[in-house]
């Protein structure tokens, strides 16, 4: 398989890619989110190759565990909600962010603003459907009145806070370590241990796909050059399996094990063991090093990347939200009948929000020059070396 990046995509471009891709790969995903490799084969008939309905049909209302909510039919999940709502903030704050404007921005967008709920089908608050561990920056912040450098101590370790983190890496396009920082500053509100750390990761790389000339291996490289611990490990050794594998189909029990070491959650995903979500410094989530491996493998490209982490199962749509979201920023293009689908049976507009973004990026980066320059001139006032434009 020959990449299929645009390499030299302008930056509205990548930021539209990344968003659109992030959503799409979201909605593909959450149909069969919680299943293996073996059961998605089954109940299909065959891999996923694009939008599907719900696992159980028109059982969806009633059917457990996943009552009441509507996966499937191209529906979007919280991620993307979260995702869009960080964009928000951009667009209030316009500049970078950390963990006070989640505090002072975010918190109150997620519990006094009612939007669309796709999986709902109805208007309500996003707290009424966002998951436990998103819930935990309202409890701990509005209500425990928390630091909101510290507030995601406590709360469950996973990829709540890394599923919505590409904002940041966008933001900073092109330049991964701002984009790992700030993300760590932002998902401290949220997260802490390898949970923070993913989010952190996830922003880095995409960012790095922001490069002009990017590919998947330079993304894995800036990833590994600033991933701690077990993050870092379970990156390494899944790309290193990715980099065996011509297609998704072969890779994906390779894969499955490559990460299972460093994974807390355990073989029944639906049934976490007791050690699951825990902080940890050998342990990492298993969605991010998975997406990383499925963009290797697809060699950029964004539909195999997507399908790849779809049938993946397990949190497949946090996966196929990540992969998507690097794939897209590297410049490969979304198939435009399924973000078409997707826009207009969520009632999304996903072009808008990344529009907002690339408006707020560029506004940011104005700021960011502003702000070297004045430093560039007090550095040389104390007889530093002056710059030479």
């Amino acid at each position: 398989m020959q990449p299929k990046t645009h390499q030299n995509a302008p930056l509205d471009e990548r930021i539209t890619g990344a968003l659109v891709g992030a959503a799409v790969g979201d909605a593909l995903g959450g149909p069969v989110e919680g299943y293996s490799p073996e059961q998605i084969l089954e109940r299909h008939g065959g891999r996923v190759h694009g939008i599907v309905g719900p696992w159980h049909g028109d059982d969806w209302r009633t059917a457990r565990p996943l009552a009441p909510y509507h996966k499937g039919d191209g529906h979007v999940t919280d991620d993307t909600l979260m995702t869009h709502a960080l964009i928000r903030v951009y667009a209030r704050v316009r500049d970078h962010l950390d963990a006070y404007a989640i505090a002072d921005h975010l918190v109150p967008d997620l519990m006094t603003e009612p939007r669309w709920i796709p999986e709902l089908e109805t208007e309500a608050l996003p707290f009424q459907r966002i998951f436990l561990a998103e819930k935990w920056l309202v409890t701990r912040i509005h209500y425990g009145h928390a630091d909101p450098r510290e507030a995601g101590t406590g709360n469950i370790v996973n990829c709540g806070a890394a599923m919505y983190m590409a904002p940041v890496g966008l933001v900073n396009a092109a330049d991964p370590r701002a984009a790992y920082a700030e993300a760590l500053d932002v998902a401290g509100a949220h997260q802490s241990s390898y949970g923070r750390e993913a989010a952190g990761v996830l922003a880095a790389a995409v960012a790095a796909a922001c490069t002009p000339g990017a590919t998947p291996d330079s993304v894995v490289s800036a990833c590994l050059a600033l991933a701690k611990d077990g993050t870092r490990a379970a990156i390494e050794r899944v790309c290193e399996e990715a980099s065996r594998h011509p297609d998704f189909e072969s890779a994906l029990r390779p894969l499955r094990e490559a990460v299972t070491p460093y994974d807390t959650v355990g073989p029944d995903y639906r049934a976490p063991s007791l050690g699951a979500r825990r902080p940890s410094r050998l342990h990492a989530i298993e969605e991010l090093p998975v997406a990383l491996g499925m963009v290797l493998v697809a060699r950029g490209d964004y539909r195999h990347a997507v399908l790849g982490a779809v049938n993946y199962g397990r949190d497949c749509d946090s996966i196929a939200t990540m992969a998507g979201a690097v794939a897209g920023a590297l410049g490969s293009p979304v198939p435009e009948d399924w973000a078409k689908t997707v826009a207009e049976a969520s009632r999304l507009d996903l072009w808008e929000p990344a529009a907002t973004l690339t408006a707020v990026t560029r506004e940011i980066f104005d700021r960011d020059v502003a702000r070297r320059r004045a430093h560039e001139q007090a550095f040389a006032s104390l007889g530093g070396p002056a710059c030479s434009d």
